[in-house]
């Protein structure tokens, strides 16, 4: 009988298991909806199966800020550009860990894994440009950390559109796929735009910052203008260096124009790389009334998102 206590008293003394999905937060927005059970955010594992320190003091560690789009915005430009600071450490590859169900239900100790190692103090920055419109994203970030930076790279919506064809259409060619002309894309057989062509609604900044802002503050949000950073790069480059609070370290010497690209390129510590070839390829031309046809037609979601983020932007 006192073996029978002892034992009972052994097994209520014992501490619960560590739970393993994130118990419901009190301070989540009060616009967000509950997760479901197929959605939550596996919790991060305080044991063996986190990544070890690197021989060289070096170590692995989830991003304090994640550029966030947009599809051909600039992105790559933006990372590279953000990899000339010493204090940065940049994965190189597009993670899709918060809009890849494959990838996320792998749980944050694979997207740990995904990360480049840095040294103490370094800022870990992932790019992933569909974050920025996938529906799910806002809240699975939230959920890893509330105080992530935000990094969202933005271009003429007209311009974004004529890019994110001409990608998709030198990659058609090298498949050797039939590729469509760019007026039978953007025009419907009635002439008018052609709602269903996916590139326009990437194109609503303004739809897609609201379903961001249910989750962060605009003050978590810096917004890069992309069609600047192309032109003159230094200026875009020392405002985020303020908003991830970097010590001032991106200069002129940095940058150097390359006629023959058309572009700006990189110079670190005398090497000298551009971006690849993919980049800043020319678009096709497009009749002017058509042109029209598509500045008339985000005029008014353009003013909707200037409201938001409190700013405007020479676009169209």
């Amino acid at each position: 009988m006192a073996a029978f206590i002892l034992g009972l008293l052994l097994f209520v003394s014992q501490s619960p298991p560590m739970p393993s999905w994130p118990t419901e937060r009190s301070d989540v927005p009060s616009t967000s909806l509950s997760p479901s059970p197929s959605d939550p955010l596996p919790l991060l594992p305080l044991n063996d199966s986190s990544p070890s320190p690197h021989p060289n003091g070096t170590l692995q560690q989830l991003p304090s800020a994640i550029i966030i789009g947009v599809r051909k915005g600039g992105t790559r430009a933006l990372i590279e550009m953000l990899s000339l600071h010493s204090a940065v450490a940049a994965a190189q590859n597009e993670v899709h860990f918060f809009d890849w169900e494959s990838h996320f239900q792998r749980g944050l100790p694979w997207y740990l894994s995904q990360m480049p190692y840095a040294y103490p103090g370094q800022v870990t920055v992932e790019k992933t440009p569909a974050y920025f419109t996938s529906a799910k994203v806002p809240e699975r970030i939230w959920r890893m950390n509330p105080d992530v930076k935000l990094l969202l790279i933005l271009r003429d919506p007209t311009e974004r559109v004529l890019s994110d064809y001409t990608q998709v259409y030198h990659n058609r060619l090298q498949k050797h796929k039939h590729v469509q002309p760019i007026e039978s894309v953007l025009l419907g057989p009635d002439g008018s735009i052609n709602l269903d062509y996916r590139a326009f609604n990437r194109s609503l900044y303004h739809v897609h910052i609201q379903n961001w802002l249910r989750y962060f503050p605009l003050e978590s949000i810096h917004v890069v203008d992309g069609d600047q950073l192309i032109r003159d790069p230094l200026p875009e480059m020392q405002e985020v260096e303020r908003f991830l609070e970097l010590e001032p370290q991106i200069n002129a010497s940095n940058f150097y124009f390359n006629k023959t690209k058309g572009f700006y390129c990189l110079r670190d510590h005398g090497r000298e790389r551009c971006l690849h070839d993919s980049k800043g390829r020319a678009h096709p031309r497009v009749d002017p009334g058509i042109l029209q046809k598509l500045f008339r037609y985000f005029h008014e979601p353009n003013r909707k998102f200037f409201e938001l983020v409190g700013r405007t932007f020479n676009w169209n």
